[in-house]
């Protein structure tokens, strides 16, 4: 068994107990789907200040530019952000996959006042300590925000590559898009857009970015069983960390 085998099988148990909460089986019908979206698109927000460490870390974005060492790992945290960062929506417009999820909340008649709120104090005080205080954003929430960050502020590409990697829409089970399709087919104007949110994320992260993750993490941690270790650890917390935040999510919608 190679070192990425090894990793997933270390952190299958806590995936598939991810992939089997009991919220799923709540999200029934566009009331509660939206009111999962409005504390969900904190963590789609999220995802992009870990795409954008890791771009930070492994590429040059400074002036004078010069030629990082990881060629690899550069190619390939590029061409995840280009995706991430600038998709294309149904009408084949450049979107973030962030923009394109509150647009489908907008459509399903989610609050987006929340959101729009934190992202508007992330502009003005660059900080997301600072937004989550004077958003007064729930604990719930928060402790999901301030793992990611402090994630971040570990500047250890290989455990913020392990926490991007596992903390991916590809998480979400097929039971959800299931009933999100059903819903689809009675409500085509609401949650058209959600339900092309997920199949363009979960297209783009089985096809494309999914591998590329993987061996982004293989490239930073090569033969260092040190960071290997940290690795699966980091790995498991993240998803530790976003079944506490889809407990938080269900205990919302009861």
């Amino acid at each position: 068994m190679n070192k990425i085998d090894n990793l997933l099988s270390e952190i299958t148990e806590t995936r598939n107990s991810l992939l089997n909460h009991s919220i799923y089986g709540k999200l029934n019908d566009i009331k509660s789907i939206s009111k999962f979206m409005e504390i969900h698109v904190f963590a789609v927000w999220d995802f992009m200040s870990l795409a954008k460490s890791l771009q930070k870390n492994l590429t040059c974005v400074e002036t004078p530019w010069y030629p990082t060492k990881d060629k690899v790992s550069r190619r390939l945290i590029n061409e995840i952000v280009l995706g991430e960062e600038s998709d294309i929506d149904q009408n084949n417009n450049p979107v973030s996959h962030f923009e394109l999820y509150v647009e489908s909340m907008n459509k399903i008649g989610s609050d987006t006042s929340k959101i729009h709120q934190f992202v508007n104090e992330i502009i003005e005080t660059k900080s997301h300590i600072k937004a989550i205080e004077k958003c007064s954003i729930p604990n719930g929430i928060s402790d999901f925000l301030n793992f990611t960050f402090d994630t971040i502020e570990s500047n250890k590409p290989h455990i913020i590559a392990s926490v991007f990697t596992f903390g991916r829409e590809d998480l979400i089970p097929d039971m959800f898009i299931n009933i999100v399709k059903t819903l689809n087919e009675n409500n085509e104007t609401k949650i058209g857009d959600l339900l092309y949110y997920l199949e363009r994320h979960i297209e783009m992260d089985g096809d494309e970015h999914g591998p590329m993750a993987l061996q982004m993490i293989s490239e930073l941690c090569k033969d260092d069983d040190e960071k290997w270790k940290e690795a699966t650890a980091m790995s498991k917390k993240a998803l530790e960390m976003r079944i506490k935040l889809w407990d938080y999510i269900e205990s919302n919608l009861n």
